[in-house]
């Protein structure tokens, strides 16, 4: 009998995720598919002058909603930054205190604001968008804050450099 593959331990291990702090936090499309931008103009962040919009699908503005829900639903967390790029998106998510009390419930953890998050865009997109779990990086200093923030910032002027670009150049796959 074929054992099954393990999966890899995507998570820290004995680390506590509902604890204050950033979080960078990077999900990916099912298979990778292109769904979140309608087009794709390959000369993003070319134009220093008269920078580019993202021309997002109907995905990906169902999905920069419900990003940007995350601090209504979660009065403890907020999204400091995010991109939405072809078939992935990157979020910088922080856990705060108050009085050296947590503001949310301590349920309010980041796989539960994430597995929520990826289950109200696939539901208000009526099909499933997402791969099974996620990558995250707990940040430990404010130099690997400015990192993340400009990884971020500069990221669809390095698509074709990502690690999630496709060779099927101008191709949407559906």
């Amino acid at each position: 009998m074929d054992s099954l593959p393990k999966r890899k331990q995507n998570r820290l291990t004995g680390y506590d995720y509902s604890q204050p702090g950033c979080y960078f936090v990077t999900i990916c499309a099912k298979n990778r598919r292109y769904l979140f931008w309608d087009e794709f103009d390959w000369r993003v962040g070319a134009d220093i002058i008269r920078p580019h919009t993202i021309p997002l699908s109907l995905y990906g503005r169902i999905i920069k909603n419900v990003i940007e829900q995350i601090p209504v639903r979660y009065p403890g967390a907020s999204v400091e930054k995010y991109i939405i790029m072809p078939n992935h998106i990157h979020l910088l998510l922080r856990i705060s205190v108050s009085n050296g009390r947590m503001i949310s419930a301590p349920t309010y953890r980041v796989p539960t604001i994430i597995g929520q998050m990826k289950r109200a865009a696939s539901k208000q997109a009526q099909t499933g968008l997402w791969q099974k779990g996620y990558h995250d990086h707990i940040i430990r200093s404010e130099a690997d804050y400015l990192r993340i923030w400009d990884y971020i910032d500069t990221n669809p002027a390095k698509w074709r450099e990502d690690c999630y670009y496709c060779q099927a150049e101008g191709t949407i796959l559906l």
